[in-house]
């Protein structure tokens, strides 16, 4: 069984070589992520490389996803490296503290603008929550705080405001540089960190496109303002190909009682417009020391197939924990085990809804059809853009969707939807009448579908035209095919 649900691995030091790299796709990844919060320009470079060769090695469509640090707002350094802070200590956020100077008492920040946005009675999270501040006084260079959440506090640890709203920008100067690199390694995708509203992806893709790359946008959903109105989710959701449920900076702005809640309504609403979505952070962190995954991690993992998200995340556990393949594997077997359950296959998407344009009626009618109609075991889209593939599978089915391209951007690039399966396929090449013969010889390949099955066919009256799919045919193998 082909699974549905696309999994993304995360590279790192675990994950750097040929044969880690390889061991990786063969084990099932279908996108690789190179996180830019860490790494040199070089080391993306080799690895986006190798991803290439091994994917080709293989006769493998595997996308690239460049992600982006984004404005990632820390405490500096101390003294020792590291401090214990109990509750009800006065402990102080100093501007103008010297970098390497924090003690037990303060410790400079990175991002000065922290000062203005603050304001007494906020709560500062650091190290994703585990220390808690309370800002009782606000001067010119420093904020001072009591401690309500004490423990130990090490170098350079992640600062947010439960509730959100830090004015730093998306995109910093960093980020900007390595949208240069983004696009030297061809990436498929490009990932933007904490995005506040629909103007930042605009920047970002504009970036994108002077960089002369044609990346799908994905947008990580991270600051709790993004989810407190869904006109703004709804805007960034359109101003993106991908959102991705970033549960790690998300769940310590709005609390994790409020997370899962968050999670589903984001999936909900990232498919309701057509877009894909991935969820991630933390799907299987006991895995980095582990070669098991806990029950609770299995049930997370299936809960977000149940949702219908198109892919999901491992993170460290592959990019720097000791069982990378096992965790990819583990998350393949509890894909596809949550895909075999039959809700999976019903779907009301849109069913009450006018549609506004031809490819898109075409796409979500082949998968109504293909659920409706007895003795379908396929779907074939053949596709220049990928679009018609991604619309289609937008609606719940427990049936592969094979999507049939010649463009190399589009092959990678599908590898992020939910239950697309790619095939190289070249009609240009072929005189139009033996097409869909073709076409179906290929998907019999797969072993999805033989004779006396029926195959549902989409397609568009020209060869390589974008938005061009106006037609849909029903076929059975065996026939005769026009």
């Amino acid at each position: 069984m082909l699974r549905h649900t696309k999994i993304v691995a995360t590279l790192g030091p675990a994950t750097s070589s040929f044969e880690e790299i390889e061991a990786v796709i063969v084990a099932g990844a279908n996108v690789l992520r190179l996180n830019f919060s860490h790494g040199e320009a070089d080391d993306h470079r080799d690895r986006a490389r190798i991803i290439r060769e091994v994917a080709a090695k293989h006769n493998l469509f595997v996308a690239i996803l460049a992600d982006l640090q984004g404005p990632k707002i820390r405490i500096a350094r101390f003294k020792d490296n590291k401090i214990e802070v109990k509750n009800g200590d006065v402990f102080t956020l100093n501007s103008k503290l010297g970098y390497e100077d924090g003690d037990s008492e303060q410790v400079g920040i990175d991002y000065p603008a922290l000062i203005t946005d603050s304001k007494p009675g906020d709560i500062l999270l650091l190290d994703d929550g585990r220390v808690v501040l309370e800002v009782t006084a606000v001067d010119k260079d420093k904020i001072s705080t009591v401690v309500t959440t004490g423990g130990p506090l090490s170098n350079n640890k992640g600062i947010n405001r439960l509730g959100g709203g830090l004015s730093a920008k998306a995109l910093t100067d960093k980020d900007k540089a390595d949208i240069i690199i983004a696009a030297e390694i061809n990436a498929d995708y490009i990932a933007v960190s904490f995005p506040r509203d629909e103007h930042d992806m605009h920047e970002a893709r504009a970036l994108v496109t002077a960089a002369g790359s044609k990346a799908g946008l994905v947008a990580k959903i991270e600051r709790a303002e993004t989810i407190a109105d869904d006109e703004v989710l709804d805007n960034i959701i359109r101003a993106s190909e991908v959102v991705m449920v970033a549960r790690g900076d998300l769940a310590v702005e709005i609390g994790d009682a409020a997370l899962v809640g968050v999670q589903k309504h984001i999936i909900k609403r990232a498919r309701s417009l057509n877009k894909v979505v991935i969820t991630a952070t933390q799907m299987m962190e006991s895995m980095i020391t582990s070669p098991m995954p806990t029950r609770a991690e299995v049930s997370d993992v299936a809960n977000a197939v149940f949702d219908h998200t198109d892919a999901v995340m491992l993170s460290a556990e592959t990019a720097a924990g000791d069982y990378p393949v096992q965790a990819v594997e583990a998350m393949d077997r509890i894909c596809r085990g949550a895909e075999s359950s039959r809700n999976l296959a019903k779907s009301g998407h849109r069913l009450n809804e006018q549609f506004d344009h031809i490819d898109e009626t075409i796409a979500l009618a082949a998968i109504y059809t293909a659920n409706h109609l007895d003795g379908v075991k396929a779907i074939v889209c053949m596709t220049e853009s990928g679009a018609t593939p991604k619309q289609a599978t937008r609606l719940r089915t427990s049936l592969p969707v094979f999507a049939l391209s010649d463009n190399p951007s589009t092959q990678t690039k599908v590898a992020m939807y939910r239950n697309v399966h790619t095939i190289a396929f070249s009609p240009s090449t072929m005189n139009t009448d033996e097409i869909n013969q073709r076409a179906i010889d290929e998907v019999v390949k797969t072993g999805c579908a033989s004779e006396g099955d029926l195959v549902v066919i989409t397609k568009g009256d020209y060869v390589n035209a974008q938005g061009g799919t106006n037609t849909l045919k029903i076929v059975r193998i065996g026939e005769k095919i026009q």
